[in-house]
């Protein structure tokens, strides 16, 4: 093999290997639960300005566009480490930003009267990627292991990261499609729905981080996980879906109307 063959099939095992946040059924779960809590007003404009594409379809534009050198600087929006002695507040700030700013200013850009419409989609999609990843207890995560990307575990006996774990193989396993998982998401009542609407991104990211000390807690390095882990953990999965679609939702309503 010469070299230039080996470093192309390097390329490629990591492109292969590399983890997206919530995987594809993860993040159109909560762009389909969402689109169930719109207001009609809400709905209307976002149908206009995503030309008739659902929040589920364009809930992976976050990750279809890392590729992409021109949108680089957006990757260190996706998640938000520091200590777990520390919290987002006392901690210092990355200067390129997190998952936290990045949805702040997704929804600063949508609201701006001065934004253009492209730009207002663009952002749109964004932030329907980005509240989908704050939910994703390991984008809080810690920078040491790069959110568990260094994390090694077994799934079933095979090798993997607990950042894998997390974005796509407990969802997996599950065997559900996203409209399956959306359509049998718990039934809450007004006053759960409204419980869950209340704080904003880094209230959000607190509750992520809780589930990501218990997480660590309860996993070790090398462990091989398998059936108990989803039992343990699969409610959590599906809550924390079922939160961003609910708050993804809220936030689309406040911005349109």
């Amino acid at each position: 093999m010469t070299r230039f063959s080996f470093l192309l099939l390097f390329l490629f095992s990591l492109t292969m290997n590399a983890t997206p946040d919530w995987g594809k059924n993860g993040h159109r779960t909560v762009g389909a639960i969402a689109e169930a809590h719109l207001s009609k007003k809400a709905q209307k404009a976002i149908d206009k300005l995503l030309n008739g594409k659902s929040l589920a379809l364009v809930s992976t534009f976050g990750d279809e566009i890392r590729s992409d050198k021109k949108y680089r600087s957006f990757a260190p929006w996706h998640y938000v480490s520091f200590p777990f002695e520390a919290t987002y507040d006392t901690h210092p700030k990355s200067e390129k930003g997190d998952v936290i700013t990045g949805i702040n200013t997704c929804i600063e850009k949508i609201k701006d009267e001065n934004s253009t419409r492209e730009d207002k989609a663009f952002y749109l999609k964004m932030l329907v990627h980005f509240i989908g990843d704050i939910h994703q207890p390991l984008h809080v995560g810690l920078a040491e292991d790069k959110g568990g990307n260094t994390f090694q575990v077994q799934w079933f006996d095979q090798g993997t990261n607990l950042h894998s774990v997390w974005d796509t193989k407990i969802i997996e396993s599950y065997e559900m499609s996203y409209t399956e998982l959306a359509d049998n998401r718990k039934r809450l009542t007004k006053a759960e729905i409204a419980t869950i609407q209340l704080g904003d991104a880094k209230t959000w990211a607190a509750e992520s981080r809780e589930l990501c000390k218990d997480i660590y807690a309860n996993t070790k390095p090398g462990e091989n996980l398998g059936y108990r882990y989803m039992f343990d953990y699969m409610d959590v999965t599906r809550t924390q879906l079922q939160k961003g679609g609910i708050r993804l939702a809220t936030v689309l309503n406040e911005i349109f109307g």
